[in-house]
């Protein structure tokens, strides 16, 4: 039996045929990457082996599509949460321990009520556990000092460390997209 179409994403490559992002992946639905093929603003890359239906017309499903036209890239990139672990690598920066985004905060190292403030070189990724032991006091009065400390990554550095997290799907046409720089088997 086939899977559903709805298991069937597009891998959206830019113009210079890398992923828009890794993390996360930058898929669009089967309809999108059909809507963006008859909006002329992609190429076809690769293709499932299903196959869409209209009254007039079948088209195989696209699987990887590259945009016509580059998509530049922000050099700077947003300053959220998820950015926050992610450059950290979802590491508690005071412990080491790899924790799920649900059991990673953030902690100021000059923390708010000394009046740090809420930045990148500012803050830094901690489980719940060191959070509370550091509480509101610097780093040198209790003895925690961050792994990394805290910078303004760039979005490439972003995109760098979100290719080492594989996405949960990931089909056989997207590999040579995905990890085009991997060394290659020997025969």
């Amino acid at each position: 039996m086939l899977p559903s179409l709805d298991t069937c994403p597009a891998l959206v490559l830019n113009a210079d045929f890398r992923p828009l992002s890794y993390y996360p992946l930058s898929l669009w639905s089967w309809q999108d990457a059909i809507k963006a093929v008859f909006s002329d603003r992609v190429n076809i890359v690769a293709v499932y082996d299903r196959v869409a239906h209209s009254p007039s017309l079948d088209i195989k499903i696209p699987s990887v599509i590259a945009l016509k036209d580059y998509v530049q890239v922000n050099r700077h990139p947003a300053f959220t949460r998820f950015n926050v672990f992610l450059r950290d690598q979802f590491m508690c920066q005071y412990c080491g321990m790899k924790k799920n985004t649900s059991e990673l905060t953030f902690d100021h190292l000059t923390p708010r009520a000394h009046g740090g403030r809420t930045v990148w070189s500012n803050v830094t990724t901690a489980c719940s556990a060191c959070n509370l032991r550091k509480g509101a006091k610097l780093p040198h009065e209790c003895g925690m000092h961050p792994k990394t400390y805290p910078y303004q990554p760039t979005s490439f550095e972003l995109q760098e460390r979100g290719r080492a997290f594989p996405p949960n799907f990931l089909h056989q046409s997207w590999r040579d997209f995905l990890y085009w720089d991997s060394e290659l088997e020997s025969v």
